[in-house]
């Protein structure tokens, strides 16, 4: 399973997350790895674009948390790829800056996470 930010402009227009210049480079990396969109399960911690792009703000992840718990009871992933600080933040809450804890691999309740920086 990926989890991202949020959808992008290109994201909320088609209703698919990664999409756009981040997908595409997500694409290429999946591929060095053997995998393809088919193989992975990818979702956003927002479920819509925040006006202006900006940052989410805590009271949106927060309000499409639930949405994201489901996803992860129902997908039961193994290993789950947080990409960027915002999923990092709503994923593995006080683990600070993703760049400390970029690369590393997080146990927790039978799920292996990973951070790493969001292709974008």
């Amino acid at each position: 399973m990926i989890v991202g930010e949020a959808p992008g402009f290109n994201e909320d227009r088609q209703g698919e997350p990664f999409v756009g210049p981040a997908g595409k480079l997500l694409d290429t990396l999946l591929g060095r790895i053997g995998l393809s969109r088919a193989d992975v399960y990818i979702t956003n911690v927002l479920k819509c674009r925040p006006p202006q792009n900006r940052d989410p703000m805590p009271n949106e992840a927060e309000a499409c948390e639930p949405y994201l718990k489901r996803q992860l009871l129902l997908i039961k992933p193994k290993v789950v790829l947080i990409l960027g600080r915002h999923a990092l933040e709503r994923l593995l809450p006080g683990q600070g800056a993703i760049s400390r804890i970029h690369g590393s691999l997080i146990l927790r309740e039978d799920i292996a996470y990973v951070a790493l920086y969001h292709p974008a």
